[in-house]
């Protein structure tokens, strides 16, 4: 499996040494995520920290961003890369777009789909010098003069990997994209029961290969030197698992392990503001449903029981005082379990994927 890491954001001279220290310790990929602070510019730095490791958002949302400026930004990141750049991409929900970034909500899996369309398509014009001419039910961009475009750069085009948690989004991602970035409310009976049957659905309608499809997370990653160290750790995943589950959009996730109630119960909470009380409502055995848990010897197993055979790659965070040999032994130990990710297609240019949903 692949492991990747988190990277700080608030001081780029610190991301630029934990990009440092996350490559010297065999991470294969060091993410961004788009919280309190810009989630491209600390890539930025990463990028000129560093020789080998992927650079990507976890998620970067879509819809507040014109297809064409996220285009150029993507574009930017893979040169100054040298071809090291994944693009994760989200729809956000119904309330972040319409009351924190004033967007006006319609169905995302379509939008989202036409958005990966209209990326490429920029993406095409850039680097073959051919004229934009793309229309969508959700995007029309058919402007595009020399003094707007960047000179060919002779890499690949950008990989997409899309943020998915229902079926319609999942097979999107699987008709479109590179990959699927799966939620942390994610067991493995989910990802095997409905995402990766709707993603296979999504390939077949984009004639895609599993082989060149990674399939990112899906849970928790809770370890630490000791037991001590891994109960501090569940904690921190069972007010993930509470935050989380009390929002609706994930209650199928729940309702599959028959924990609609508590996903009601949690979602009352929320609504009455008893945020601090939720993590009491989340068991041990759930957080086990959502987290891979084991001390640093173990870790590796029981990311083989819960991952092993159905995801591609994985977030893992250490403590700043892990050793750097402990890290890359324990990461090396990750990267031995069998994965069906061979690698990102190269290609410059894509085929318009159908139009079905």
């Amino acid at each position: 499996m692949r492991v990747f890491t988190r990277l700080p954001m608030r001081d780029w001279r610190e991301t630029q040494s934990a990009a440092r220290d996350a490559e010297a310790a065999g991470f294969d990929a060091v993410m961004s995520v788009e919280l309190g602070h810009d989630v491209f510019a600390p890539l930025a730095v990463a990028a000129l920290a560093t020789e080998r490791v992927e650079l990507t958002p976890s998620v970067a949302v879509a819809f507040p961003r014109s297809p064409t400026v996220l285009a150029s930004q993507a574009w930017d990141l893979q040169a100054n890369s040298h071809g090291r750049f994944v693009l994760g991409l989200g729809s956000q929900v119904k309330g972040h777009n319409e009351r924190r970034f004033g967007i006006a909500w319609i169905a995302p899996a379509p939008r989202l789909r036409d958005y990966v369309l209209a990326l490429r398509a920029v993406w095409r014009c850039w680097e073959t010098e051919e004229k934009l001419d793309f229309h969508s039910e959700h995007y029309t961009l058919t402007l595009m003069t020399p003094d707007f475009s960047p000179e060919p750069t002779g890499l690949p085009m950008v990989p997409v990997t899309l943020a998915a948690v229902g079926e319609a989004m999942l097979r999107v991602a699987g008709q479109v994209a590179d990959g699927v970035r799966l939620h942390p409310l994610c067991s493995r009976r989910y990802l095997e029961e409905v995402c990766l049957p709707q993603i296979a659905i999504g390939m077949q309608r984009g004639g895609r290969t599993r082989e060149n499809f990674d399939v990112h997370g899906g849970g928790f990653v809770v370890t630490g030197p000791d037991d001590a160290a891994v109960a501090a750790g569940m904690e921190a995943a069972r007010r993930r698992i509470g935050f989380y589950g009390s929002t609706r959009t994930y209650l199928p996730i729940l309702a599959l392990h028959g924990l609609q109630d508590l996903g009601l119960k949690l979602h009352r909470m929320s609504v009455e503001g008893r945020w601090s009380e939720m993590a009491a409502q989340v068991p041990d055995d759930v957080v086990r449903i959502f987290a891979a848990c084991g001390t640093y010897s173990e870790i590796a197993g029981a990311i083989e029981q819960r991952y092993g055979g159905v995801a591609d790659s994985l977030d893992l965070e250490f403590p700043p005082e892990a050793p750097g040999g402990l890290q890359r032994e324990l990461i090396a130990d990750i990267q031995r379990i069998p994965r069906q990710f061979a690698g990102f297609k190269d290609r410059t240019t894509y085929p318009q994927a159908t139009r079905r949903s």
